[in-house]
């Protein structure tokens, strides 16, 4: 993967790379789509990253239909795909991770321990192995984008991070990999998802901006869905992401919710611009 960087580079093309856990849908289509207008060679990496799972049941029954994504890859005209095995990416003996800071500690991170150790210490490597110019990251994980913009920044990595907002289906489900684990009446369910921020984001615009009584608007719309169990939701500074009592500039609002075994996350910005939605 490097040689063929190397080549890349020394001939002054630009490179553009799309981390991927595999299990590609239109969200990550998506991401390459975009990616070709940043880059003129696209790379998209497929790794399902044993590091960044606190439960082992949810890494072993995380999809891996390779050869389909491949095909994914080959019709989407990427140009090269890197599927490195968790022994080429952890041999025995690895044992340097990239532990992030307090961008990790809020949400996902007080949630899942070690889980954006493992984010950032995979991403390094990726980056380390494409060399590319850019990275497109969805903003369906939003907190995941933070902490690999502030990993890139604070190690003088030299790669531009490029977000993409997030890709939904009709009814405004986000899109995700985990998605075709949700049974049939789970993912009818799975709607209160979109609709609990969608609900914080009309109060806001009426008028609402005291974080905890948003916080209780998403919390009253997934207690309506009786499939739906929550397991957090959070009102934060967009940039900081710590807790905010009242929202007086961008924010983010983040939760996960859980539908029978499958862990759904999903997040909307809010700002002062009442057409402004990133759903």
């Amino acid at each position: 993967m490097q040689a063929w960087s190397d080549e890349q580079r020394h001939a002054g093309r630009r490179l553009a790379l799309v981390p991927t856990m595999g299990a590609l849908h239109d969200g990550h289509l998506r991401l390459l789509e975009v990616a070709r207008g940043h880059g003129d060679v696209v790379v998209a990496s497929i790794f399902v990253n044993p590091l960044q799972f606190d439960q082992r049941h949810d890494f072993e029954s995380y999809p891996r239909p390779v050869d389909d994504d491949l095909g994914r890859c080959r019709a989407a005209n990427v140009d090269a795909a890197y599927v490195p095995t968790a022994a080429a990416m952890y041999p025995v003996g690895f044992e340097t991770h990239v532990e992030p800071g307090s961008l990790a500690e809020p949400m996902e991170g007080a949630m899942r321990a070690g889980h954006f150790r493992g984010v950032a210490t995979v991403v390094a490597k990726l980056l380390n192995a494409v060399r590319p110019h850019a990275a497109l990251f969805g903003q369906k994980d939003y907190q995941q984008l933070a902490v690999i913009r502030r990993m890139v920044r604070d190690l003088d990595m030299g790669v531009e991070i490029i977000s993409v907002a997030t890709v939904r289906e009709p009814d405004g489900l986000a899109l995700s990999s985990r998605n075709r684990r949700l049974s049939t009446e789970d993912r009818a369910a799975a709607i209160a998802v979109p609709r609990a921020l969608e609900a914080v984001r009309r109060a806001y615009h009426h008028g609402e901006h005291d974080g905890q009584r948003l916080a209780a608007v998403a919390e009253a719309a997934i207690a309506a869905e009786p499939r739906a169990r929550l397991e957090y939701v959070q009102v934060a500074d967009a940039d900081t992401l710590a807790p905010i009592p009242v929202v007086l500039g961008p924010a983010v609002v983040a939760l996960a919710v859980w539908f029978g075994d499958v862990r759904l996350i999903d997040n909307m910005l809010l700002r002062n611009d009442p057409k402004w939605s990133d759903v």
